[in-house]
């Protein structure tokens, strides 16, 4: 039994004997040392937040930049695009002062409409044009109906004003006049001398 409270003893005073690791932790050295490095440790993630935002502002300022001239130049490729079609019409005013040949000017304009739709055909401007298509609210604007015995009801019979499509977009609706049935002539009235 005093071997028993020996070796309990011993062992009492191992659990409460300071290990190595806590006898160097309360070293004054190793603490300014480790305090060193902490606050070296420290400086370098300060370091890099600074540096993290400093790119995040510059990223920020550069998309807004980009932002702008995108919305400032926007339209720079479809006016280069129109600019032709600008120069053929004054050409074709100019010839029209001096010329009095009607077929020409009609050869002129027709080869700037086709610049003309060409160019919007480029940049994704469709023309909308439903002439014998059924009327559809999302795409015409119904300006009158008329009555039509051969046509089926809601079907395009003329457009006013053609509409426009810009990359699957409604730009401007056209213009239409819509069939509708014949109107049911009213039953003949009876005669009231007849009987």
């Amino acid at each position: 039994m005093a071997n028993d409270e020996h070796k309990e003893d011993a062992q009492a005073a191992e659990d409460t004997a300071p290990t190595q690791e806590q006898q160097t932790e309360f070293n004054p050295a190793t603490l300014l040392k480790q305090l060193e490095e902490s606050q070296n440790e420290a400086r370098e993630y300060w370091d890099k937040l600074v540096r993290s935002q400093a790119e995040l502002e510059n990223l920020r300022k550069r998309m807004k930049r980009d932002v702008e001239q995108a919305h400032k130049y926007a339209l720079e490729k479809f006016a280069g695009e129109l600019l032709p079609v600008r120069d053929s019409l004054e050409m074709g005013l100019d010839a029209a002062q001096g010329e009095a040949d009607v077929n020409k000017i009609r050869e002129g304009t027709e080869l700037t409409l086709k610049m003309l739709v060409q160019a919007m055909s480029k940049h994704g401007v469709q023309e909308l044009n439903p002439e014998g298509e059924r009327f559809d609210p999302e795409q015409h604007q119904a300006m009158s109906m008329q009555e039509n015995a051969e046509l089926e009801p809601n079907t395009v019979i003329t457009v006013m004003q053609k509409g426009y499509i810009l990359n699957d977009r409604l730009l401007r609706p056209a213009m239409v006049i819509v069939s509708r049935a014949p109107a049911s002539e009213p039953p003949a009235s009876q005669d009231p001398n007849a009987g």
